[in-house]
């Protein structure tokens, strides 16, 4: 979202008339998500001509659609005392084997309960700020139901320092993932390129106009209907292990996303979270320069067989 208001406006070629306003709007600005959309024509901020209109309502060749993007407010930030745990600390850098469940930094819907607000009362307010206000620490994240480790910096240099390990592929980022099905080899590799789905747009999926992504895995442990996979990430796209390991046909147990039907109706509630697990982060320290390696160890619900 901008740091200010901002203003776009469209006018509606023949090709498309007659079409309902608000998938007009989907796929002309394919950089906002169909939800974000969809809450403008809620919040009143789609006009056509001089009248704001609904989502549902069709729209004509030669109609001008306008609408506006609210400024984000900056959010005031406060040290909350959460508990989480601390895999390793010094002045510059802290790694956080993050719970299940946990937002890592406030957004639209968030309270006070992110790893953000818990960081900023562990390392008391010494957090880089070169993220943003919003954003303390932050240099890389993990989905709210997928646990493990994950490394924020607390001086701008550290930051800075991480941010390029991150971009060149210089960290060594190892998972866990209980899977649907038993693969059928011991490892292999997928080489898919990942973009926003095409028709629900706030889901991703493996897609030949999209960015390339690799994901190595290999099998460590078989059950009857299951299997423990590890994965090696050589890139960060958004919901890549769960992408790509539903799009191989063994999807994470408990993604109710990505993952498949039968397992989902077999297994019912009992899950409650796609069972991926951030096992390890290696990487050069970003100050000192020596061998850094990192190893969170498995919540409870993850060394539970299914």
């Amino acid at each position: 979202m901008p740091s200010k208001e901002e203003s776009y406006s469209f006018i509606v070629p023949d090709e498309i008339s007659g079409q309902r306003a608000d998938k007009v709007l989907a796929a002309h600005y394919q950089q906002f998500s169909r939800s974000q959309i969809q809450r403008l024509f809620k919040a009143g901020r789609v006009w056509r001509e001089n009248a704001a209109i609904a989502q549902k309502q069709k729209i004509y060749s030669g109609d001008l659609l306008t609408f506006s993007i609210p400024a984000v407010q900056p959010l005031s930030l406060r040290p909350v005392p959460l508990a989480i745990s601390v895999l390793y600390e010094d002045e510059h850098l802290i790694v956080i084997n993050k719970a299940a469940g946990m937002v890592i930094h406030p957004g639209c819907g968030t309270g006070e309960d992110t790893l953000v607000h818990a960081l900023l009362h562990h390392c008391q307010g010494k957090l880089s700020r070169a993220a943003g206000e919003e954003r303390p620490g932050i240099v890389h994240r993990l989905d709210v139901g997928t646990s493990g480790a994950i490394v924020a910096a607390k001086t701008d240099t550290a930051f800075f320092a991480l941010t390029q390990l991150f971009a060149q592929r210089q960290v060594k980022k190892e998972y866990l993932a209980w899977v649907w099905g038993v693969p059928k080899t011991q490892k292999g590799s997928i080489k898919e390129p990942i973009g926003r789905h095409p028709i629900h747009r706030t889901k991703m999926a493996v897609d030949a106009r999209g960015r390339f992504a690799h994901s190595d895995w290999e099998c460590i442990k078989t059950l009857e209907n299951y299997a423990l996979l590890r994965v090696r990430i050589h890139t960060g796209r958004t919901h890549q292990i769960r992408v790509h390991l539903s799009y191989m046909g063994h999807p994470i147990l408990g993604d109710t996303t990505y993952g498949n039907k039968a397992a989902l109706k077999q297994l019912g509630d009992a899950i409650g979270r796609p069972l991926l697990h951030a096992y390890r982060l290696t990487f050069e320290h970003p100050i000192t320069g020596t061998f850094f390696e990192q190893t969170a160890p498995l919540p409870s619900d993850f060394e539970q067989e299914p």
